[in-house]
């Protein structure tokens, strides 16, 4: 399924084309360049092209080597160097003249944009470095979109015969993927906020927008989607009204229930936005209502699990995080990995069913913290 997301990835053709004319126009000769979230690595591929010296790529994921063989298979292995870990632990030998990525996501900020690039910009970049995107716009439009809507009435109706009303309340407050049309807007959208990734920070930021209503028809909620500006001259979107708009989902916010409302109608959209947490406040207003929703209000959090972040909770370690901290003791530099499983096995048996379990799961803490 990975690779798969990638294809589709390769497979955008608006996307891939706004990327290399932004590249071709940002990257010099010589120029350093830093790939965040590399994935294939077909950005840096892309900046080998336009000249680049160096190219650092970034990924945490799995898909660096395949990205490392795809690079060798394109000549370029010379050029760039892979580097498996997230970008804000990683460390680079030089600064960069260029960061790139294609971290922006549905809505312009919850693929980890800001984090990612302000920490590039802190620790990666030269001064006066370029970075790609330059900004990112948010925009939201009020929308008529039944099929969406009844996603969140579903949880009213009683599947098998049984209430499951509960899930509504979670499911009002839930932002849904979504590819609008044209016709599915209620007024010409509007911008929410601007990011613009020479200054913007990982903190919180507001937007709060009025809208005229262009035709009468249902409001059932926003729909909200990003434009970035690449390059000067190059913008790439996933807006429904976009010339060539890339193959990205929108984002569907609902409102607690459907408003009636007339061409000439105003509407007003306000949002909160907290991007390392993903988390969005939506307030509407429209025909004399007025619905606040929240990410917060859907979050599905056991009251167990929120005991434990309390001030005054005591913590002490499972069986299985006693498990974890044996092998990370174990991890000194001196022993083999053989001898870390056997020892780990022999420690917590009644964990480990066999010592190829034990061995599972020494590898999936070493693979995350040994070096």
């Amino acid at each position: 399924m990975v690779v798969d997301e990638h294809r589709q990835y390769l497979s955008d053709e608006p996307r891939l084309s706004a990327f290399r004319a932004a590249i071709a126009r940002v990257v010099k000769p010589g120029d350093v360049v830093v790939d965040l979230g590399a994935g294939t690595g077909i950005l840096g591929l892309l900046a080998c092209r336009a000249g680049a010296a160096r190219v650092y790529a970034i990924d945490e994921g799995g898909m660096i080597q395949l990205a490392r063989e795809i690079c060798r298979a394109n000549g370029f292995a010379d050029r760039v160097t892979f580097i498996k870990e997230v970008s804000e632990r990683a460390t680079l030998p030089e600064r960069a003249d260029v960061v790139v990525a294609d971290q922006i996501g549905r809505f312009g900020f919850e693929a980890g944009l800001l984090e990612c690039f302000s920490d590039a910009r802190a620790r990666f970049l030269k001064p006066g470095g370029r970075m790609i995107p330059v900004r990112v716009t948010l925009e939201v439009a009020p929308v008529e979109h039944s099929d969406l809507s009844g996603q969140v009435e579903f949880w009213t109706g009683r599947p098998e015969g049984f209430d499951v009303g509960p899930a509504r309340a979670v499911a009002a407050n839930t932002g849904y993927p979504a590819r609008f049309r044209p016709d599915h807007l209620l007024a010409i959208p509007a911008r929410l906020a601007l990011l613009d990734l020479a200054t913007a920070t990982p903190g919180p930021f507001r937007g709060d927008v009025t809208v005229e209503v262009t035709r009468d028809g249902t409001l059932h909620g926003v729909g909200g989607w990003f434009a970035a500006d690449l390059a000067p001259g190059v913008t790439m979107s996933n807006g429904p009204l976009a010339p060539a708009p890339i193959n990205r989902h929108n984002v569907f916010f609902p409102i607690d229930c459907p408003v009636t409302v007339k061409q000439g109608d105003r509407v007003r959209i306000a949002m909160r936005i907290v991007p390392g947490e993903s988390m969005v406040t939506w307030t509407v207003e429209a025909g004399g209502q007025r619905f606040v929703h929240s990410t917060f209000r859907g979050m599905l959090i056991a009251p167990e699990d929120l005991a434990r972040t309390q001030p005054g909770f005591r913590p002490r370690l499972s069986p299985w995080g006693e498990a974890r901290r044996t092998v990370l003791a174990l991890c000194d530099g001196r022993r083999p990995l053989a001898e870390i499983e056997g020892e780990v096995h022999a420690r917590h048996a009644e964990l480990f069913e066999s010592a190829a379990a034990a061995a599972r799961f020494v590898a999936e803490v070493v693979t995350r913290y040994a070096v």
